[in-house]
Parts: C-alpha cells; sequence; structure tokens
C-alpha cells in the first residue's frame, strides 16, 4: 500500500528542483573553470619561457658563445622574473643559484622544449618547475639555454583567482535563490486572484470567476465558468419544470377531484372515460418533465458516437416499422465524436427520426455532417409534411405534446430545449420528398 503522503506546494517543488540544479550546474561551472585557468596559465608561462629562450639565444649568438660578454645574475632576474641556466663547454652559469639543484639536471639531458620538474626537495628551491630547453651550436661548440618558472607561486596566484571565483559563484547561487523566490510568487499571484475570487464566489458575492490569468491558467478558469453556467442552467430547469409540472397538473386534478367529490352522480362510464383521460395528462406531463430534467446540456469532457449512436436507434426503428426504409447518409467514421453529452444526442435522434417514422409512407433519411464550428443532422420523410403557415410553430414551449400540430408534433418542444441549451438552432422545412425536413445545427465548441 502506498503511503499517503501530502504533495508538495509548487514553491516549494520548484525550489526542490531549480536550487540543487543550479547549485550542480554552479560547482561543475567552478571546476571547469579550474580547469581552464590552469591550461592557460601553463600556455602562457610556455608562451613566455620560450620568447625567453629565443632572446637569450640572440644574446649567445650575437657575443659569439663569450658567456662572460652577457650580462648575466640579477640583470635577467629583474628584466625577465625567471630563473635560466646557461651552459658552455667551458662556463655554466645558473641563476639564481638556490635554484642549481633543479636546472644541473636539466643541462645533461637530451629532452628539448618543456619540462616539468616537480618534488625535488632542496632548500631554498621550489617543489615544482615548468623549465624551456633549448640546445644550439655557435661556431661549432654546443650550448644549452634554460629557462624556468617557479609554478607553486603560479598556482597560488591561481588559488587565490579560483577562491574568489568560488565566492562569487556562492553570491550568484544566493541571487539565484532570490530570483527563483520572487519570479515563483509573481507567478503565482493568479493562483491567489483565483483563490480569492473562488472565496468571493462562495461567498455569494460574485456569481461568476473574473480574473486576469496567465495563458496557462485560462483553460481552468473557462473551465469552472462553465461549471457555474451548467449548475445555474439545471437550477434553472428544475425550477422550470416544477413550475411547469405544477401549473400542468393542477387543472387535471382539480377536475378528478372535483369528480371524486360530487356523491350526486355516478361513476358511469363517461366519467371513467374523463378521470382516465385526465389522468393519462398528468402522466404524460410528468413523462415530459422528467425526460426534460435529465437533458445535461453541454459539459467540458463529455461527448458522443453520433455514428454508432444513430445505426443503433436507425436499426432499432426498423424493427417497429418493418414497412419502412430508414437510411444514414455521412462521411464521418464511426470513430468521429461530437461534443454533445451522449443522452442528449440520443434525445434528439430517437425524437425526430420516430416522428418521422410515425407519419413517413415508406423511406426516412438521416444526414450527419460538420464543418468547422458546427455539426449538424437532417431528418427527412416522404410523409404529408406541415402547412407551411404551422412550421414556425413546431416544437413550441407551452405547448402539450398531444396539441402539436398533427403529423410532427410530439418530442419536437424537447428537442428545441435541448437545441437551446447548446446555442444551437433548429430549422423546419419541406422536404425533398413532400414531407418534413427537420435540420438542427450545434456549435462544435460549448
Amino acid at each position: 500500500m502506498m503511503p499517503n503522503t501530502n504533495p508538495l506546494s509548487v514553491r516549494t517543488t520548484l525550489l526542490t528542483l531549480l536550487l540543487p540544479s543550479g547549485i550542480v550546474l554552479m560547482a561543475l561551472a567552478w571546476v571547469v573553470h579550474g580547469l581552464l585557468l590552469d591550461r592557460m596559465s601553463r600556455d602562457f608561462v610556455e608562451g613566455r619561457l620560450h620568447d625567453e629562450v629565443a632572446f637569450l639565444e640572440l644574446q649567445v649568438r650575437q657575443s659569439k658563445g663569450q658567456l662572460d660578454a652577457l650580462q648575466t645574475g640579477d640583470y635577467f632576474e629583474e628584466v625577465f622574473h625567471h630563473a635560466f641556466a646557461l651552459h658552455s663547454p667551458t662556463v655554466t652559469t645558473i641563476s639564481p643559484e638556490s635554484w642549481r639543484p633543479l636546472l644541473e639536471p636539466l643541462l645533461e639531458t637530451e629532452q628539448q622544449g618543456s619540462i616539468r620538474v616537480q618534488g625535488s626537495g632542496a632548500a631554498g628551491a621550489p617543489s615544482d618547475i615548468l623549465a624551456y630547453r633549448r640546445q644550439i651550436t655557435v661556431d661549432g661548440a654546443p650550448y644549452v639555454i634554460i629557462v624556468s618558472e617557479d609554478m607553486d607561486a603560479l598556482r597560488s596566484s591561481q588559488a587565490e583567482l579560483h577562491a574568489w571565483t568560488a565566492i562569487v559563484s556562492i553570491l550568484l547561487i544566493l541571487l539565484l535563490v532570490a530570483v527563483i523566490w520572487v519570479g515563483i510568487a509573481l507567478s503565482l499571484r493568479p493562483v491567489t486572484s483565483l483563490q480569492s475570487a473562488l472565496t468571493k464566489l462562495q461567498g455569494g458575492s460574485i456569481s461568476r470567476i473574473d480574473v486576469r490569468a496567465p495563458e496557462e491558467f485560462r483553460p481552468l478558469v473557462n473551465q469552472l465558468n462553465q461549471l457555474l453556467d451548467s449548475l445555474d442552467q439545471r437550477l434553472e430547469r428544475s425550477r422550470d419544470a416544477l413550475a411547469n409540472l405544477s401549473h400542468s397538473v393542477k387543472t387535471p386534478i382539480a377536475a378528478v377531484r372535483q369528480i371524486l367529490e360530487d356523491d350526486s352522480r355516478p361513476l358511469d362510464a363517461a366519467l371513467r372515460d374523463e378521470m382516465a383521460r385526465r389522468l393519462g395528462d398528468i402522466d404524460k406531463q410528468l413523462e415530459t418533465e422528467m425526460r426534460r430534467s435529465q437533458f445535461a446540456g453541454p459539459q467540458v469532457g463529455k461527448s458522443a458516437l453520433p455514428v454508432k449512436q444513430a445505426r443503433d436507434l436507425l436499426w432499432m426503428l426498423g424493427r417497429l416499422h418493418p414497412e419502412k426504409s430508414f437510411e444514414l447518409t455521412t462521411d464521418l467514421t464511426d470513430e468521429h465524436r461530437w461534443p454533445v453529452e451522449e443522452h442528449d444526442l440520443n434525445e434528439v435522434f430517437g425524437n425526430l427520426l420516430d416522428n418521422a417514422g410515425k407519419w413517413a409512407t415508406h423511406s426516412i433519411e438521416l444526414s450527419l455532417g460538420e464543418s468547422e464550428n458546427t455539426v449538424r443532422m437532417v431528418v427527412t420523410d416522404d410523409g404529408p409534411g406541415v402547412a407551411a403557415e404551422n412550421l414556425d410553430h413546431l416544437g413550441s414551449r407551452g405547448l402539450r405534446l398531444d396539441e402539436q400540430t398533427p403529423g410532427h408534433g410530439l418530442g419536437l418542444a424537447i428537442v428545441r430545449d435541448i437545441v437551446q441549451r447548446y446555442g444551437g438552432r433548429i430549422n423546419f422545412s419541406d422536404g425533398a420528398k413532400g414531407g418534413l425536413s427537420v435540420e438542427v445545427e450545434l456549435p462544435r465548441k460549448s
């Protein structure tokens, strides 16, 4: 069983992710800085040593190998700040003298170019040097020139620079934490506004959420507002249903009560038929209002499969009316979805096809299609149709179902209610085969 842990806050999550990442990146940058600094320092020192060896070579050649004629000793130390060694067949000059244990072995080696010497242990001499050795020939005699640098002193300067880099990195990390904290606070400000709006909504001071949210929060705000609209619509439908039901059953109930309370008249067949008719009216009105109360209306995330539902209904109605032909015309696939609640779409299909099936002569056709912004369904039949002056009254709210225009009244009021709740439109016209054509369009986005 997984432990029930509370989720971290957004601020804590972001800091947990960003702060260690920033520290790791700063540490990596600090390490890379040290490696690059050491590499650049070595290349720089090698370049300087190479230039000084070239200068000493020029001096030796100009003096024709007379080392005594050269200004050695402190002169080169003051000019170049480097230790050096000059060796000829007769004279060996090393400056400063404390470097002799380090440089003498280099005079005897055959290696040319840069040479690194570490851990000599000589008193007064550095433990790590970088030397540049070149052997030349002047008037047939061999000469050796060595110039060297104290790497310990150089590393000490590098360490100081590297330490300052670490201090700056720590300061940058602290600044990064502050920037992240401020950025998170500014980013979460819309959440605070949304929370305040929800509190006002709960208190009843506002009826919709109206906050200036960033793009990432707009879908959430829109869905909350759609939920509020859906709840308001359901409440309004419930009130309308209760009002309609109260108004519709009041007269039949009063008539039945009057018959039952009249002791002077026996309950003959005519009175029984009248009571049965009145009770039938009540039952029809109750069924109608119950069906209306079940309509969901547009809801986020709800969709239906129109082709599959249409085929199921056409098959069922074909069994109820075997003498009539029910046809489906569409370019949509079986997996295609419409943004309509499944029960609502079944009510529309069922009422339209049931009406067409009752009054058609031979054939009923259901056509399904869609455009970029709407979905469309058309039901046509080859029945007697409806007079032109009565087309606008089909599905009018407030008319009883058994008092609709003959031929095409039952269920059309329910269809009109559903279409209105989805913000669509319904149109009644003469069909191509002489019957009635009912066209319904619903928006693709609620």
